[in-house]
């Protein structure tokens, strides 16, 4: 069986990204489809290289029964070629992203999180909480649920998946 390997991509990553791979993984042990995919996260630049997510990330995740288990690490080139999906959390991340490889690479695997939430439709930066509040935190939490339910249904719709 072929794994789906899936990495989120944020600043820092001790926010957004964390919070989103810990959502999918959550998803996948729920649906018993771990066997199925590979997942990471990290950031686009050494900030926070080897540092535990945020505390309000983790807080978030705990009031929805989600684990974060995560160290912070910078995106590499070779990110570029193992993973079959780059999930960027905002347009800044994106252009970071792609002008470090092959536009034709980046193209077929590097989205925007946020365009798989089928509720927006402009405007797919997830927003950065890092100097917000808690309650930041848990709206950047309920984002990254609804898109990672939109991810969901693309791999399915694309026979990647079955669930």
């Amino acid at each position: 069986m072929i794994k789906l390997k899936i990495l989120f991509v944020c600043t820092g990553n001790i926010c957004r990204s964390p919070l989103a791979e810990a959502v999918l993984v959550d998803y996948i042990n729920k649906h018993n489809l771990s066997a199925n995919f590979e997942i990471d996260s990290c950031g686009t630049s050494a900030y926070h290289v080897e540092s535990l997510p945020d505390e309000r990330a983790i807080d978030a995740a705990r009031k929805h029964g989600i684990a974060i288990n995560h160290k912070a690490r910078q995106i590499s080139n070779d990110d570029m070629v193992y993973y079959d999906y780059i999930l960027v959390m905002d347009h800044l991340n994106y252009e970071d992203v792609i002008s470090n490889t092959d536009k034709t690479i980046a193209r077929n695997k590097v989205f925007l999180l946020r365009s798989f939430d089928p509720t927006i439709t402009v405007d797919y930066n997830v927003p950065d909480p890092y100097y917000g509040t808690q309650e930041d935190f848990d709206d950047v939490l309920t984002i990254c649920k609804s898109s990672i339910d939109g991810f969901i249904n693309y791999l399915i719709s694309e026979n990647q998946i079955s669930i």
